[in-house]
């Protein structure tokens, strides 16, 4: 490994599973400390193990203001600061047509897609280092539609205009603001779905299969360290192509 994350301190909500437990694993490797949040204890630890040095775990609903505070507050007692914040917490759906949409399901995406996200970085901006990457996650639904989705891809392409604002907001302090937009991840995202609704997706890939965690997890690593400085503002797809055509 080539430790481009050496003694950096990062925090990782909803890494209990899928893209962004690999993101923390190979945080970790690269010699960063990493937080991870997720709402179900029993997963939180199998991730911890999963990770298995150099990651501490902490039960949070990224839409409840509380548990933000608590998680903020662990980081500051034991590390002081974070160099690395990915908001990585979602929530999605199939198959919800205009016609389907009800308050309680905008309210649960919205809470924890937007108003997560939001005071998940807004909280975090005491214990951000100068020159601190923020990586949040959006989807090629920002930017493509797909029929039953509309809830989930507005609040994406919310995540999208808050990347702009925030990389004015905190210019000065030389934060990063970038916007992680995986495609068709191989993830439990797609357990359960007919094999007829994956091929459907397969068949809109310019190459032609589903991304991998791992795919995400690196792009990630390049948008948090030193490769990337130059780098503000942008949303970086990571889709095979399919966002481009």
């Amino acid at each position: 490994m080539s430790r481009k994350l050496e003694n950096k301190v990062a925090v990782i909500t909803g890494a209990t599973s899928g893209m962004a437990l690999a993101t923390a694993k190979l945080f970790v490797e690269e010699g960063a400390y990493v937080y991870i949040t997720g709402r179900r204890q029993e997963q939180l630890d199998a991730a911890v193990k999963h990770i298995g040095k150099n990651v501490t775990g902490v039960r949070a609903d990224s839409g409840s203001l509380d548990d933000l505070d608590r998680l903020y507050e662990i980081v500051k007692k034991e590390k002081g600061h974070i160099d690395v914040l990915y908001a990585s917490s979602g929530v999605g759906h199939f198959g919800i047509g205009i016609d389907a949409i009800t308050p309680e399901e905008y309210d649960r995406v919205f809470d924890i897609n937007v108003k997560g996200t939001i005071f998940t970085v807004q909280k975090a901006l005491p214990l951000l280092s100068e020159g601190a990457s923020i990586i949040m996650t959006g989807s090629i639904a920002s930017v493509k539609g797909f029929p039953g989705m509309g809830i989930y891809s507005a609040s994406k392409a919310a995540i999208r205009s808050l990347a702009r604002t925030w990389t004015l907001d905190l210019q000065a302090r030389k934060i990063r603001v970038n916007v992680l937009s995986p495609g068709s991840i191989d993830t439990a995202t797609f357990d359960g779905v007919p094999q007829e609704i994956r091929d459907s997706f397969t068949e809109k890939i310019p190459m032609g299969r589903f991304g991998t965690s791992e795919e995400i997890a690196s792009t990630a690593l390049f948008l948090a360290s030193s490769d990337s400085t130059f780098i503000t503002g942008i949303e970086l797809f990571v889709d095979g192509g399919t966002a481009q055509i």
